[in-house]
Order: C-alpha cells, then structure tokens, then sequence
C-alpha cells in the first residue's frame, strides 16, 4: 500500500504540538524547521511525517541548547556530533537528577518542620529518642552579630544547598550548666547526600533532651534553664553539646511565632 502524506497548516500543526503559531514563524524564518510543502493558495504545509523531527528540536532545547546551536547542528547532523552531545547533555541531567532530589529532601525535612510547629504550645521539654544523623560543623561564636558576615562566611564554606537545608547552632554543656551564653562553640547543618564538605560529625544517635520554644532567640537561656531544672527533677545526665535550630522561619509573618528547637544527649 502507498504512503499517504497528510498535509497540515501551520495552525493545525502548532496545535498538535501545543506550541505557539509565531514558534514555527521564527523556526521557519531561521531555516530551523519548514514547512515540507507550499500549496497553489501560497499556505505553507507540515508533513506529520515532521513530527518526529520537531520533537527532537524541542527536546534539544529542553536540554538548554541555544537556537543557534540547534541549527549549527541540523544543518549536518552526524552520528558523531549527536552521540557527543547526547554524552554532554546525559551528563549535565544526571547533575540536575541530584540537585533536584536534594531540594526535594530540603522541601520534605521543611515540610515536617512546619507541620510539627502548628501543634506546639508556647514552650515544651521532652524527651525524644533520635537517629544518628550527620552534621557539618563550623567554628563560630556569634561576638559578631553581623548577619551579612554570618552569611557571607557560611558561603564561603557551603553550597547554598545546604544553607537552604537550615542552620543551627551548638555551645558545650558546660557553658548552658554556667549560665555562659556569650560565646557558642559553633554552627552546624544537616548534611545532604554525597556532599563534598568537610568537617562532617556525627551527632550520635540515642534519647535527646528536647525543647521547643517560640518567640525570639534572646529566650534560649531560659529555655536550657528550664531544661537544666527537668533533667534535675528526672534524674536524667546530660552530655556533649546542646544543639539548637530553627524551624519554621520560611512559615511565619512574625517573630513571635518562630520555633526554635533545643537539643542535649541524654547519658544512658
């Protein structure tokens, strides 16, 4: 049986394709893509047949190709040219894969943040029993309340990955038993997959002293006061480093709702 070509008008071919009619103007007035036929009425026709290799092009850019490279490469298409930009571009979306399963891990661990605040009343202490999990260390003591230099420092030593993944904060034992809030021990993060930072710990898995309390930062001494005071009254040893985090700064509209929570391993 013969082929039989079916004939499409621009508009007609635009809609099969749902793209604009001015895409197929440009391409065409490019030399990028044609139309296959000019009827006796002057209309310019699309083969099905075409579909295919309009796809391709579109595909293309999809892979942030530009235009001009796209035509470079229609003009003489070749095994070798397409297999080297087939390796290219495999290579440059297993990149994104990874960049966009890390952000869809940042947006989780947000998601169970802000829900876990919506229940919380004004200040709570329990005791939680928590996983191993790594954390990136950084030395700082916050003397410096410049928050431009905070950033700028945790730039230089992060991706923006993992600030985005929350920062937090954590001072010796000692210093919270003293009453010596002056100066912290450092700042921390919850590590992403296969990151390449260094200074990475474990904050050790077991049951943790926790508690949650809104409002501003400047309440944290008396949040670890109150904590000292449970841990006396259940008997429980504390040790290492009291860890601290925000939760929930990308959901509220005032300081008065942010959620900060704090963190001390309990000795078992």
């Amino acid at each position: 049986m013969a082929n039989k070509t079916i004939k499409m008008t621009t508009a007609q071919f635009a809609k099969l394709h749902e793209v604009n009619k001015r895409t197929l103007h440009y391409y065409d007035n490019i030399g990028l893509f044609s139309p296959s036929a000019k009827g006796d009425n002057g209309y310019r026709y699309y083969d099905v047949s075409q579909s295919i290799t309009f796809e391709y092009i579109r595909m293309l850019k999809e892979l942030n190709m530009s235009i001009e490279e796209i035509a470079d490469y229609c003009k003489n298409p070749t095994s070798e040219k397409f297999l080297q930009i087939a390796d290219m571009k495999e290579a440059e979306l297993d990149l994104e894969i990874q960049k966009l399963k890390r952000t869809k891990k940042i947006l989780r661990a947000k998601k169970e943040q802000v829900r876990l605040c919506e229940n919380l009343s004004k200040q709570e202490i329990r005791i939680e029993e928590c996983n191993a999990e790594k954390i990136s260390v950084l030395p700082y003591d916050f003397l410096n309340d410049d928050i431009s230099q905070i950033f700028s420092y945790l730039k230089d030593n992060w991706n923006i990955e993992q600030i985005r993944m929350g920062i937090g904060s954590f001072i010796s034992l000692d210093k919270v038993i003293n009453k010596t809030f002056e100066q912290y021990d450092g700042i921390y993060t919850y590590t992403l997959d296969k990151t390449t930072l260094s200074n990475i710990v474990i904050k050790p898995k077991g049951k943790y002293l926790c508690g949650y309390q809104k409002g501003a930062w400047d309440k944290a001494p008396i949040m670890y006061e109150n904590m000292i005071e449970y841990a006396h009254q259940n008997k429980l040893s504390l040790t290492g480093y009291a860890y601290e985090i925000g939760l929930n700064e990308v959901a509220i509209s005032s300081p008065e709702e942010y959620v900060t929570k704090f963190m001390i391993k309990i000795k078992e």
